[in-house]
């Protein structure tokens, strides 16, 4: 028998064999995309595809609810810690994604597990207020009272906080680039010693060929892109909306990682060429033939587990820089 033709790669991107059972499961199931849901079950919804897709959580000695006093009220938050006690040192603020519309502390509870035991660093995870019940500046404003008020060492944690790493994924990877930015402009009591947005959205994203090539059929669509940006309803114009509209110079190290098959993909690209041009100390990462969202869903893309930890391990090195 002769062999199949390889896929044309001027028009086929590559595509792993789990995503792809992945994206033709998704297809088959021909559930409504969560701009028809709305937000109550798009949230819903969310939390559903974590408990079948994402893996299990890590073993913790420390999982605690927290209530952070923020600019509308308290804002609740998880902290994580794979030890009892520790002396002094770094932590983590975790900013979760869902295009600023869903995501919640549940669906990224395994993830914050694995940060925290990979990085054996204690790790906040922040439930801002999500829009449309809360539009913009809603989230990046809980964002930054959270990382201040982690930054000052708060009682509640019985930690001596040192310096920050801040992370998050999509909409999380852009309110970690907004947050740093607020706290390299007004610094908190502790530097941010390493910022790591996961395939982050930096600038307006639908003007690259990224967004073109993936808009539809890879998970995160264009349709449902423009529904987050309506539900959040930012000023079109402020750097806290899309951070590369103003001054990103003075990053701290940044370790930053675009998905191959991500219509966000060139938005990360082009903030990492960017701040590398100022003279950030960038570490690229870009996991090919993978979709967005693909870090909450490592039991059914079990090929991103690899890259997860990649990403982690990268965080860790550029942190072990700053000593």
């Amino acid at each position: 028998m002769a062999d199949a033709p390889a896929p044309n790669a001027a028009t086929e991107p590559f595509v792993r064999a789990d995503v792809r059972g992945l994206l033709d499961m998704l297809k088959a199931m021909n559930r409504p995309p969560v701009e028809e849901a709305g937000p109550v079950d798009g949230r819903e919804g969310m939390r559903m595809m974590a408990q079948i897709g994402e893996a299990p959580p890590r073993e913790m000695a420390v999982v605690k609810d927290v209530k952070v006093p923020g600019p509308a009220g308290d804002i609740p938050c998880r902290f994580y810690d794979v030890r009892e006690s520790r002396e002094a040192g770094p932590a983590v603020l975790f900013l979760h994604g869902g295009g600023f519309v869903i995501g919640d502390l549940e669906v990224y509870h395994a993830l914050c597990t694995e940060f925290a035991a990979r990085l054996d660093l204690p790790v906040l995870s922040v439930d801002y207020r999500l829009a449309p019940e809360h539009p913009f500046p809603a989230a990046p404003d809980d964002c930054e009272a959270a990382a201040r008020w982690l930054a000052a060492s708060p009682e509640e944690l019985d930690r001596e906080i040192t310096g920050l790493v801040i992370t998050g994924d999509s909409a999380g990877g852009n309110l970690t680039i907004v947050t740093t930015n607020a706290l390299r402009d007004k610094p908190a009591d502790v530097p941010v010693l390493v910022q790591a947005p996961i395939y982050p959205v930096a600038d307006e994203a639908g003007k690259h060929d990224s967004f073109r090539e993936f808009n539809d059929g890879y998970f995160l669509t264009g349709a449902t892109m423009a529904w987050f940006t309506k539900c959040y309803a930012a000023d079109l114009g402020s750097p806290r909306n899309l951070p590369m509209l103003g001054d990103c110079s003075g990053a701290p190290a940044t370790v930053l990682c675009t998905a191959g098959l991500d219509p966000l993909r060139d938005s990360g690209r082009r903030y990492a060429a960017s701040i590398v041009k100022d003279g950030t100390e960038v570490t690229y990462l870009e996991f090919p033939g993978i979709i967005h969202g693909f870090f909450t869903m490592r039991k059914a893309i079990p090929s991103g587990q690899a890259d997860v930890e990649a990403f982690i391990d990268a965080v860790g090195a550029a942190l072990e820089r700053r000593k």
